[in-house]
């Protein structure tokens, strides 16, 4: 077991009175759960759920590396269950409304676009889109690793999506020190399979200069079989000559202007 999930797990603990009172609370066997302490044992997806929901944290936010984690729990978190998003009250009207013909779309996607604050390089995220009882929400997990930084940090961002008139429009904050909040939108696909998503994103270079940039963004489905962890792991800076980039993914997040074009548009995916 990952020695970073079982220190997180473990300081998540030990905002209760004991070990005892958290088993009790999760319905859970002691001696099961000291096997997750102890790193003997994964918890299977049932109980990774269960342990999820009752500590109110996302499954890959577990296998963060503790220090980040340490900060997330001390920055304190909004619960992802509520209407109110980055201090905002969305109507429950609009939410509802906004989830009908999503769940094709919920499920793992990572996001690419020409980064803000690095020129020259392509970012890779991870998005997870989710249903709750207050409608469609979603986690984006950046995954930065500096020149003299041994290990990454992560910035995370959580947020509501809504499918409004053929549009999937979707708004975050980054949940750490809530200094950005961006925007997106993209189009829908009509085809049987949700493969690739395109579209604008909007938000700040994530540097000193803070310049608000506006970019292209793919959206691209990952597979059900690839567990969290190796997502994450695949996230980061891209250079543009990298061989996981293809050239229908490099000419989606491209951000030039035709002749004749008075404004900076999406490109739907027929386009390229």
């Amino acid at each position: 077991m990952h020695d970073d999930f079982v220190a997180n797990l473990r300081l998540l603990c030990s905002y209760y009175p004991s070990i005892a009172e958290v088993c009790r609370r999760l319905e859970i066997n002691r001696a099961q759960f000291n096997r997750y302490l102890s790193g003997r044992y994964r918890p299977r997806h049932a109980a990774m759920r269960r342990l999820c929901a009752f500590f109110g944290v996302e499954e890959h936010e577990l296998y963060l590396p503790h220090e980040n984690f340490v900060s997330l729990v001390q920055a304190g978190r909004l619960p992802v269950e509520s209407s109110r998003q980055g201090g905002v009250e969305w109507p429950d009207a609009l939410l509802q409304r906004g989830r009908e013909d999503m769940a094709r779309y919920l499920g793992r996607y990572f996001e690419y676009y020409h980064s803000m604050a690095q020129p020259g390089h392509i970012i890779r995220t991870l998005v997870c889109l989710e249903e709750r009882e207050s409608g469609i929400v979603y986690q984006r997990t950046e995954r930065m690793q500096g020149a003299n930084q041994v290990r990454p940090c992560h910035n995370r961002y959580t947020g509501v999506a809504v499918k409004l008139a053929d549009r999937i429009f979707l708004t975050d904050y980054e949940t750490l020190n809530g200094y950005e909040v961006t925007h997106t939108i993209l189009f829908p696909t009509f085809q049987s399979q949700v493969t690739r998503l395109t579209g604008l994103r909007l938000g700040v270079a994530d540097n000193s200069e803070r310049m608000p940039c506006c970019v292209r963004v793919l959206f691209e489905r990952i597979d059900e079989q690839v567990g969290l962890r190796r997502a994450l792991s695949q996230c980061g800076l891209l250079a543009l000559d990298d061989p996981s980039l293809d050239a229908a993914l490099l000419a989606a997040v491209r951000n030039d202007v035709a002749p004749g074009e008075p404004h900076f548009r999406a490109r739907h995916q027929r386009e390229f």
